[in-house]
């Protein structure tokens, strides 16, 4: 069979063929009048010729476009890039063909990286970027594209054999990560994470799809990231001692996100320290701020935790599916090749990832025993104090039992009625009356003394 797009059989051309033989089936391109584009796009996928990952037709269509001839016929002078501003080593006639100036205008949303070429092409759209990659279908390169279109995505996924599936992730930002494998190329979603320099705690997700084919790699984002271009500066390093493969873009993109977590892991390390050392020396008018800052931490650690927790599966994955013994089947002819050395380089981002998640559960504990510290410390202190309303309330009670009974006995003799000693002239009753309650007061403060009331 030659036809590689097929299109449901109606119900009677089903029934007419039902009887033959399987491989006497008439293929039928059954176009409805409703709804064709549709199942076109949504149910067929074409499966890409061995040995071939990339449509020529397809290029050479889109190169043929409306758009495509406006752009090769108006397009701009080629201007030289600066000094040590690109990678590899090219003869002359090449270097003058493709040298592109370098921009970080957003408008640029295309980046080709190729070992062949002396500097990284940036093109606003993919009809700019179609020669290239024409001219350079045997070499490896790699293309990173930023905030594709629907439109985009469709002439993608008819370039370069995308499945629907796959496109379908890519344009809804699938936030789940993982590593699937297709007939001819890989599929890994990955998160990293867009911070704040002025909030403590602002960690935005931002997913990036990496497409691992057997020549070449796709990468798609939301957003600006720094990685992609932080692995083109680090393959120009590299390049006296690099050979640049599919295998080892992918492996460059995964360590770059997974270093950006160092840095923020390391100084959960420092603040749990120190609000470990802190929670039970400071005084009390120096702990309105400790709750704060427990409450901050924990929050970016699980924060972290949330990156991160799905990373190990995916690395797995990938390194099981490099490790598997390619075998001659026609589906896993067209598959890249992971070397045994990237798998190396893959087990240490994945050990990484682990001992990353162990110092975020160690910190997690300490920092939820050192909240448990500091709130059982101001339990102790409200306690205290407590207390020491307690003891003063408890004095002030016996001061008033003692008071109490001498305000009765000066009422008594304070009545306007007639009172024992009224028409005595000497101060015998007064000085009685006192002795009297002068003594009471002694006793009872002997009583109290020794019921440790006072």
């Amino acid at each position: 069979m030659t036809t590689n797009r097929y299109l449901p059989l109606t119900q009677n051309e089903f029934i007419d063929n039902f009887d033959q033989d399987s491989e006497d089936y008439v293929q039928t391109n059954y176009e409805s009048s409703n709804g064709s584009e549709t199942i076109r796009t949504d149910v067929w996928f074409s499966t890409p010729p061995i040995d071939k990952t990339i449509n020529d037709e397809a290029l050479s269509k889109l190169l043929s476009s409306d758009d495509g001839l406006v752009k090769r016929k108006g397009g701009t002078k080629k201007k030289k890039p600066q000094p040590n501003s690109g990678y590899g080593s090219c003869n002359s006639s090449i270097k003058n063909k493709y040298l592109v100036e370098s921009t970080s205008t957003t408008d640029y949303r295309y980046v080709y990286f190729s070992s062949v070429l002396p500097s990284s092409i940036h093109t606003k759209s993919l009809i700019e970027l179609a020669p290239t990659i024409i001219d350079n279908l045997d070499q490896c390169f790699w293309i990173d594209i930023q905030n594709p279109t629907e439109s985009e995505m469709k002439q993608l996924q008819d370039i370069f054999y995308i499945h629907p599936l796959t496109a379908e992730d890519i344009t809804t930002e699938e936030p789940r990560e993982k590593c699937e494998a297709f007939n001819h190329y890989y599929f890994i979603c990955f998160k990293t994470f867009d911070a704040d320099a002025y909030s403590p705690t602002y960690l935005q997700p931002i997913g990036i799809y990496i497409l691992i084919f057997k020549g070449f790699v796709l990468s798609f984002h939301f957003g600006s990231l720094p990685h992609p271009s932080n692995v083109r500066r680090r393959m120009l390093h590299l390049k006296d001692t690099l050979v640049v493969k599919p295998d080892w873009i992918c492996y460059g993109l995964l360590d770059d996100i997974i270093d950006t977590f160092a840095p923020l892991i390391r100084g959960i390390e420092f603040e749990v320290d120190s609000i470990d050392e802190l929670v039970l020396i400071l005084k009390e008018s120096e702990q309105s701020d400790m709750l704060r800052r427990i409450g901050y931490c924990r929050k970016k650690m699980m924060s972290l935790l949330r990156l991160l927790v799905a990373k190990s599966d995916v690395l797995k994955t990938l390194i099981k599916r490099g490790e598997e013994k390619s075998d001659h089947s026609v589906k896993k002819k067209n598959r890249p090749e992971i070397s045994n050395d990237v798998i190396i380089y893959l087990g240490d981002i994945q050990d990484h990832i682990v001992a990353m998640l162990q110092s975020l559960n160690h910190y997690e504990k300490i920092s939820s025993r050192s909240h448990s510290n500091y709130l059982a410390q101001i339990s102790i202190e409200m306690t205290q104090t407590n207390n020491e309303i307690n003891d003063v309330l408890s004095k002030l009670t016996a001061l008033g039992s003692v008071l109490i009974p001498m305000n009765l006995v000066t009422g008594l003799w304070g009545m306007n009625v007639q009172v024992p000693g009224q028409f005595q002239e000497d101060l015998s009753w007064f000085f009685s009356i006192m002795a009297c309650m002068l003594t009471f007061c002694i006793l009872s403060a002997l009583i109290m003394k020794s019921y440790k009331i006072l």
